[in-house]
């Protein structure tokens, strides 16, 4: 591939992410499920007589949740009675009813904590002559934070950081936050009760799973107290996390802690769980631009998770299959989406695409024609300023003649170094960073393959 291919495809490859984030921008996806008609809000076939609330009230946290907010603002306007969401540092919007609280992910800061607080205080003084909208998406688990009786913010961010070293899955780690939270795993849902409960959600989760997203404020849990330990046994956590976390969790099992909120609560005949976006319409708008820039295109997964590394090797594999099946001058596109994860052991920087990026161009060395990039789709890829990075066929190689050896960077847990590293020596744009993007459906790998 020439350098102009090489550049072309950088750009197909932007554009191509781009439109996928386009068709998941919170503020359309908003406006596109809700509208207000004859003092009549209706959202996806229901209907919410505003002339018959007292009080409309929104609380709302997450990544995308700003946006969300600036559409109900739009729609409701004045209307709203009150209104506040916690963000993530940075990801702020112009508002002017809703008020913004501003805190750390993926750890829980304070600013969390107290935002959270309100939001519950919110929550307690509602009444059945109230609607309460909330607006979820992803980052929400660490922002909308409420530590359970006898558990410091400490305690929490102590176990988070464990778990999200060891590895664990989105799932479990929500488990996990659930039966630490007075707001987790249904209880939001609960304290605003007898209020008309309605949740907007950008889903950053596979499958869509309710329960799962955000760890579920307003949706119904089936995990137990039982199962969290099987999780912390799992990795190997137990006389790791802090004493009052075990401790707690111990009283849970034993029937001593309330548990999450059960599907035979009454709080749930008042509640409405809606995804209004997630990873399927930003796959759906990737395919339609590939298509458009000529590239034949394939959905390989919508659901990719394991260890960043795996997804590359499973990724080479599928690139590999399609440009033995390929004609000269023919361009084909594949597409991923899903929420790998890093099994932290080394003491470098990075983030799961990253790591994914820099496993693909080491095992993808030597193969002309194929250009990966991996992101995530909120803009950002662990505590750094990346959403990604972009990798082909020469990009191993290359590192190598310029003495940057890559094995060494994977292994040490440092892609992000890697790559800054890589850029600065070669004047390439292999680092994808794009700042906060508002919005947050999970992250997406796109290969373009054009043999030579």
């Amino acid at each position: 591939m020439t350098h102009t291919e090489t550049q072309s495809n950088s750009q197909n490859l932007a554009d191509i992410f781009n439109a996928s984030l386009a068709a998941v921008d919170p503020y359309n996806a908003v406006l596109k499920a809700a509208r207000v008609e004859s003092d009549q809000l209706q959202i996806a076939g229901a209907k919410y007589d505003l002339a018959a609330f007292e009080r409309i009230v929104i609380v709302g946290a997450g990544k995308a949740t700003a946006r969300m907010a600036l559409a109900i603002e739009t729609l409701l306007g004045k209307k709203i009675s009150a209104g506040l969401i916690v963000v993530k540092d940075g990801h702020t919007a112009p508002l002017s009813i809703i008020e913004q609280a501003e805190s750390s992910h993926p750890v829980p800061g304070e600013a969390g904590v107290a935002g959270t607080a309100r939001i519950l205080d919110m929550a307690h003084a509602a009444n059945e002559r109230t609607l309460f909208i909330c607006l979820i998406s992803g980052g929400a688990s660490a922002l909308l934070v409420a530590p359970s009786a006898g558990i410091t913010l400490q305690d929490k961010q102590d176990a988070t950081r464990l778990l999200l070293n060891a590895g664990a899955s989105i799932n479990e780690l929500n488990a996990v936050r659930k039966h630490l939270s007075m707001v987790k795993g249904g209880r939001l849902a609960q304290a605003a009760y007898p209020a008309q409960v309605v949740t907007l959600i950008v889903s950053d989760v596979i499958g869509d799973l309710l329960a799962v997203i955000a760890s579920g404020p307003t949706a119904p849990d089936d995990s137990t107290f039982a199962d969290v330990w099987v999780v912390i046994t799992k990795y190997g956590l137990q006389k790791k996390l802090p004493a009052r976390v075990a401790e707690y969790l111990q009283r849970g099992i034993a029937g001593q802690v309330a548990e999450s909120v059960k599907k035979n609560d009454p709080c749930w005949n008042n509640t409405r769980n809606i995804i209004v976006a997630s990873i399927r319409q930003a796959m759906a708008a990737a395919q339609e631009k590939s298509a458009q820039l000529g590239f034949a295109t394939k959905i390989i997964s919508e659901t990719l998770q394991g260890e960043a590394r795996e997804a590359a090797h499973f990724l080479v594999q599928a690139a590999r299959a399609e440009m033995a099946a390929m004609k000269p001058n023919e361009r084909r596109c594949l597409l991923c989406g899903g929420e790998t994860t890093v099994t932290v052991r080394g003491t470098g920087m990075g983030g799961r695409n990253q790591e994914l990026a820099l496993a693909f161009a080491l095992d993808i060395e030597g193969c002309q024609g194929v250009k990966l990039l991996s992101a995530g789709t909120d803009g950002t890829d662990g505590p750094n300023d990346a959403a990604g990075a972009m990798v082909d066929g020469n990009t191993a190689a290359r590192a190598r003649g310029l003495g940057i050896d890559p094995i060494v960077y994977l292994d040490n847990n440092d892609s992000y170094s890697f790559f800054q590293k890589f850029d600065a020596a070669t004047g390439a744009h292999s680092h994808f960073k794009i700042g906060a993007t508002g919005t947050n459906v999970m992250d997406i790998q796109i290969v373009l393959l054009q043999p030579v």
